[in-house]
């Protein structure tokens, strides 16, 4: 696919920089891909639209406060993007300036250092934190969270950037698919239909612009996952007896097509799954995701579901309804 076929034209104005309250009360653009009408709701109607025997999958991981300022000895400053943990207790992360930052030597912000271990290259690299303590603790104290560039308000209630069943701590942004949840939808999710979790901890790659002029050149760093067993007995069992799977987020699009794909994958492991247009869909049957940004891969896996030129259409007129687009803005659902 070539990347000029995920751009779009989308008004500044439309980048939603704050969250809606309820939740619930974000908009919804239905669109059924077997008749391709399409239908303008809210959020808090998605039950409505929902089949009763559907499964509906969640991503249950949880941001950290993983936005670090800190400052050089020098006195300068540089902001660390903490992204991924490592089995040593060290971690990968983001770091602005890069440049300037060397081997050897370590930044602090408030009663943590961290120890530059490695340079990976393209702003990234290795960190090994020093403190007394438990680094969540530290991180709880002089961490941010770590809202994405375009949103450019302060989140005066950082758990509006969580999902209200987040559990598995170990995300750099938010599924935002789920943000749209009240503890009541919820609540009511669960009373009327079969749901599970899984987990994919999102790190960078899930927002990284596309750079390259094909699709399938992107290069793809790979992401934590898992299954638990009742909850792969579940959706095997759905996709077998022909119920639909409900994919809440384009995280639980990768992890099922992961898990379930061709070949079959472990319930545990790394994904580096980029779906494309032409990606034969082997568990989700529908899913429900945010309107994503030009040129990213989340927009391309969008179109290999939707449809290329469907999806072209869904969003020409998400921008003329002024939907609100990206993390804090609204949904669609895709059957």
């Amino acid at each position: 696919m070539r990347t000029e076929a995920l751009e779009y034209a989308l008004p500044p104005e439309l980048i939603a920089q704050s969250p809606v309250e309820p939740r619930s009360s974000s908009r919804l653009l239905v669109y059924d891909r077997s008749t391709a009408v399409t239908r303008h709701r809210r959020f808090a109607d998605l039950l409505d639209e929902l089949r009763a025997d559907d499964l509906v999958v969640v991503n249950d991981t949880r941001v950290l406060p993983v936005r670090v300022r800190a400052r050089r000895t020098s006195g300068g400053a540089v902001e660390l993007l903490l992204l991924e943990p490592r089995a040593n207790g060290e971690w990968d992360a983001l770091a602005r300036p890069y440049a300037r930052l060397r081997v050897g030597e370590t930044v602090a912000a408030g009663r943590v250092g961290f120890r530059l271990a490695e340079r990976l290259g393209e702003g990234r690299v290795r960190v090994a934190p020093i403190l007394d303590g438990a680094l969540a603790d530290a991180l709880a104290e002089v961490g941010e969270m770590p809202l994405p560039p375009y949103i450019h308000q302060t989140l005066s209630d950082p758990g509006r950037y969580q999902t209200v069943y987040a559990a598995d701590p170990g995300s750099a942004a938010a599924p935002t698919a789920g943000l749209h949840f009240t503890d009541q939808l919820w609540a009511e999710l669960r009373a009327r239909h079969e749901v599970v979790a899984i987990t994919l901890g999102v790190g960078l790659d899930t927002f990284r612009p596309v750079l390259v002029d094909d699709l399938a050149d992107h290069p793809v760093h790979t992401e934590r996952y898992s299954v638990t067993p009742p909850a792969a007995e579940a959706i095997t069992a759905a996709i077998a007896r022909g119920s639909r799977v409900v994919a809440v987020g384009t995280t639980v699009v990768r992890v099922l097509e992961t898990v379930w794909g061709e070949p079959a994958a472990p319930l545990e492991g790394r994904t580096r799954l980029l779906i494309t247009p032409g990606h034969r869909f082997r568990a989700v049957g529908a899913m429900v995701t945010n309107f994503h940004l030009p040129r990213s891969t989340l927009l391309g896996l969008v179109m290999a579901f939707a449809g290329v030129e469907q999806t072209r259409a869904l969003y020409r007129t998400a921008v003329a309804e002024r939907y609100r687009f990206y993390s804090f803005g609204d949904a669609s659902l895709i059957l």
